[in-house]
C-alpha cells in the first residue's frame, strides 16, 4: 500500500473529513479522495461511509488507520537510525503552544536550544480541548493544557502525550479585596468564600472555564451554583488589568500570572484546582531525533519551573 495513501487515511480519521484532511496535507480534496479510493480497492472492503453530507471511516477503515500509525512509526524509526548513525539530531521543529503556555515555556525552550542546530519555528494555537490533538497533523509538537483529571486527548489514536507540569490555579483579586485579609488569616480561600463574586472567565470550552465551574460546585453549601460571569476573555494580560482595576475576580495560573503589582493570587483550600500542561506529537513524529530533543528540553524546563515554584513557596 502507498504510504501517501495511508497518510491520507490517517488525516481523514484525525481531522474528521476529506476537506480538513486535504488542508493539513496540502493536497486537494480530490487527491485525498483518490488515495482513499485506491486503498479501498486494495483492501477489498469499504473504508469510508457517508454520514449526512460528511464522511467517516468504517470499522475496517479505523483498523487500517491504526495499522498505518504503526507503519508511520516504523518508517520514522528507520530514518532515525540513519540520522543517529551520523549523530544528526538537527533540523526544523514546528512547535505551537496555547497563549499563556507560550509565555511560560517558549522563551526558555529557545534559550536552551540556542546554538544546538535545532531550529524551532513557534506559533500560538489557543483552541478548545478537543482541537489540540488534530493540530499534530500539521505541527511537530503541540503544547496543550487540560483541566486536572480530564483525560481529553489521552488515548487519542496516533498521538503521543508527554506530561510537562501541573500548574495550580489561584483566585486572582485586586490588592485591596476583602479576600486578601481572609487568605492571610487562613492561608487561602475556600469555595464558599467566593459566593456572590463577579467573575472574569475564559471562553466556554477552554480548560480554565471547566475548572472554575468545578471549583464553585465543590463547597458544601454550593448547591451546584454557577459562577456569575461578567466577562469572558482568554488573554490573561487583559484579565489581570481588569482584576487590578476592580472589575471582577478570576481564576488564573500561578506560574504565569503571579507578578502583577495590582493583583494578588490566593490559593484555594479544600479543593485541587489546576491545569495539566502536556506536549502532544504524532507517534511517528515523536520518533525523529530532533523532535525527541525538543521534548527532552521541554520536560527538563518544566521540571525546573515546577521545582523553583515549590522552593519559592517553601514546599
Amino acid at each position: 500500500m502507498d504510504t501517501r495513501a495511508l497518510e491520507a487515511l490517517r488525516a481523514v480519521r484525525t481531522q474528521g473529513g476529506v476537506t480538513r484532511a486535504a488542508a493539513v496535507l496540502h493536497l486537494t480534496p480530490s487527491a485525498v479522495s483518490q488515495h482513499l479510493a485506491s486503498l479501498t480497492r486494495q483492501a477489498g472492503v469499504p473504508l469510508t461511509e457517508r454520514v449526512g453530507r460528511g464522511l467517516r471511516l468504517t470499522a475496517a477503515g479505523l483498523a487500517l488507520a491504526e495499522a498505518a500509525d504503526d507503519v508511520a512509526v516504523a518508517l520514522e524509526r528507520a530514518r532515525t537510525a540513519v540520522l543517529e548513525a551520523h549523530r544528526a539530531a538537527t533540523g526544523l521543529v514546528r512547535v505551537s503552544a496555547f497563549s499563556s503556555g507560550a509565555e511560560l515555556l517558549l522563551p526558555g525552550l529557545l534559550t536552551r536550544l540556542s546554538g544546538s542546530g535545532v531550529e524551532v519555528e513557534c506559533t500560538d494555537e489557543d483552541v478548545p480541548l478537543d482541537d489540540f490533538a488534530p493540530l499534530t497533523d500539521r505541527l511537530d509538537v503541540v503544547i496543550a493544557h487540560r483541566p486536572e483529571g480530564e483525560r481529553a486527548w489521552v488515548g487519542s489514536p496516533g498521538v503521543r502525550v508527554v506530561p510537562l507540569l501541573r500548574e495550580p490555579l489561584d483566585v486572582a483579586v485586586p490588592v485591596g479585596h476583602r479576600l486578601v485579609a481572609l487568605a492571610q488569616q487562613h492561608g487561602g480561600v475556600r469555595p464558599d468564600d467566593l459566593d456572590d463574586e463577579r467573575w472574569i472567565a475564559v471562553k466556554e470550552g477552554f480548560p480554565v472555564a471547566e475548572v472554575l465551574r468545578a471549583v464553585l460546585g465543590a463547597g458544601p453549601a454550593s448547591g451546584e451554583r454557577a459562577p456569575k460571569v461578567v466577562s469572558r476573555i482568554n488573554d490573561f494580560h487583559v484579565v489581570l488589568e481588569l482584576v487590578a482595576a476592580g472589575h471582577g475576580i478570576s481564576l488564573l495560573p500561578r506560574y504565569t500570572c503571579g507578578r502583577h503589582p495590582g493583583v494578588r493570587l490566593l490559593p484555594l483550600l479544600g479543593v485541587r484546582a489546576g491545569r495539566q500542561i502536556d506536549a502532544l506529537s504524532r507517534a511517528d513524529t515523536a520518533e525523529r531525533p530532533v523532535v525527541r530533543r525538543v521534548l527532552t528540553e521541554l520536560t527538563a524546563l518544566s521540571e525546573g519551573l515546577a521545582g523553583a515554584a515549590r522552593g519559592a513557596s517553601g514546599a
